[in-house]
């Protein structure tokens, strides 16, 4: 099964209250940009944490990982881009973050999602219809 393209690409100015007083950007802020494309993408597939409610499932996040390649700075302006890359039996989502104008690469990464039925608070071993749906692809 062919995967579809989905993702998003988000502009972000790093703030002061990120950096250091060396001005370089703390490791875990990386998470928070991750999470804002996150909800842009889940927002483009129409399903974003609250129609994840609405569908009787929680999405928890089971695994985070970070590269780091190169620090980001307060004040430079970089991208994030996030997308869906498995969606079968969970949702991975990888992420990648480089800088606006030269585009050199400064963190990468990827979040791993399972589903949870809300009523019984089990984890299910394949990713709920709902998903396929909002993603247009045929349930196996």
């Amino acid at each position: 099964m062919s995967k579809p393209a989905y993702s998003v690409e988000i502009d972000l100015s790093i703030p002061f209250h990120d950096a250091d007083m060396m001005e370089i950007v703390w490791h875990g802020h990386y998470a928070k940009y991750f999470e804002i494309a996150r909800c842009a993408l889940l927002d483009r597939i129409d399903y974003n944490y609250f129609a994840m409610r609405d569908s009787g499932y929680a999405w928890p996040i089971i695994d985070l990982r970070i590269r780091y390649v190169k620090s980001a700075v307060f004040g430079q302006n970089v991208k994030v881009r996030a997308a869906i890359a498995e969606w079968e039996n969970r949702l991975k989502i990888e992420y990648l973050i480089t800088d606006a104008l030269t585009g050199a690469k400064l963190v990468k990464g990827h979040t791993i999602q399972v589903a949870v039925a809300m009523q019984n608070k089990e984890m299910c071993l394949e990713s709920p219809p709902v998903l396929f749906e909002k993603l247009g692809v045929k349930v196996p």
